[in-house]
């Protein structure tokens, strides 16, 4: 099963979003697990995922997260999905980048 991790400051906002990632997923069959993390907390999972997502509030740590990551892929959430909380666009690019 593949494994998404957003990211963000306390992973309040980033939860609703992940709330509605899952029942996207579940509509449409996929199975995946999902989470939301601080980032203090997802530095020790983020090897374990399949794609890490930042939310916009930490763009700013998308290089340090990279590099954390290593052959993990880490994408920034569009702004727009975010704020408008958008599940099945944010879960539709996830699984585009996972292949």
């Amino acid at each position: 099963m593949k494994k998404i991790l957003l990211v963000c400051n306390a992973g309040m906002s980033t939860s609703m979003l992940v709330a509605k990632m899952k029942k996207a997923a579940q509509a449409d069959g996929v199975e995946v697990s999902i989470e939301a993390k601080s980032l203090a907390d997802a530095k020790k999972e983020i090897q374990e995922a399949n794609i890490v997502l930042l939310g916009p509030q930490i763009r700013y740590e998308l290089e340090n997260v990279k590099k954390l990551a290593g052959s993990v892929p880490v994408e920034a959430i569009d702004m727009r999905d975010y704020g408008m909380m958008n599940g099945e666009k944010v879960l539709k690019h996830a699984m585009e980048v996972m292949g």
